[in-house]
């Protein structure tokens, strides 16, 4: 009997402890950051986050988001004008104890120019992407792990890649079927597109893992 009130107080102390650690966690803040050069690539690497992409009003990158000093990011352009954001962490392990960010604090806004960027890369981890109708001169790869993938006509100079597991992937794409060489790989879903298709002078490249897709051809944005 005295082994199980031990034990029982020794339950009701741990959850005292934990609870403490949790309601601990330090607050977010609110950045932003735009880079004081044109950008020509843009590549997000995060873990957890949103992704919401919308058109910039005055031709610039702008990226809002939420860090402390536990969950952060690198930021950095390269001298060929590429864009790189990817996720930081210095946490200890009493810092995964207790619930995760509000969603206000897991989510990066975007906002980038139409038909001036090269190359967009977005991935994160257990989140959605979302993007608008946009275009870019070279390619788009987006990729979600636990995540859906939803766009608006997107206009591709030459490759579009999607990549996701856990999630479904939805939107359109600017162009005529027999533009595109398609090449889809679906396990444990449904989709519109073929396996393999060859010909056409741009690219669509589509993996997806335990969800469906429905991806359309429409005229123009």
């Amino acid at each position: 009997m005295k082994k199980m009130i031990s034990l029982a107080l020794c339950l009701l102390l741990g959850c005292f402890v934990l609870a403490g650690c949790s309601n601990s966690s330090e607050p977010f803040e609110e950045k932003s950051y735009t880079p004081d050069t044109p950008i020509h690539e843009i590549h997000l690497d995060v873990q957890d986050r949103e992704i919401e992409v919308s058109l910039s009003e005055d031709e610039q990158v702008h990226i809002q988001y939420y860090e402390n000093s536990k969950e952060y990011y690198d930021i950095s352009v390269s001298d060929d004008n590429v864009l790189t954001m990817a996720s930081a962490s210095d946490k200890e392990w009493t810092d995964y104890i207790g619930g995760k960010p509000s969603a206000e604090n897991r989510k990066i806004s975007l906002q980038i120019p139409d038909a001036l960027l090269d190359t967009l890369t977005l991935s994160t981890t257990n989140e959605d992407i979302f993007l608008p109708a946009l275009a870019v001169t070279g390619s788009i790869n987006i990729s979600s792990n636990g995540g859906n993938i939803s766009f608006g006509n997107l206009d591709v100079g030459s490759a579009l890649t999607l990549n996701v597991k856990n999630g479904d992937i939805s939107g359109a794409i600017v162009g005529s079927y027999d533009d595109f060489s398609i090449q889809s790989e679906i396990k444990k879903g449904e989709s519109n597109l073929p396996d393999k298709k060859d010909g056409g002078e741009k690219a669509l490249t589509v993996s997806s893992n335990n969800g469906d897709v429905n991806i359309e051809f429409v005229d123009d944005k």
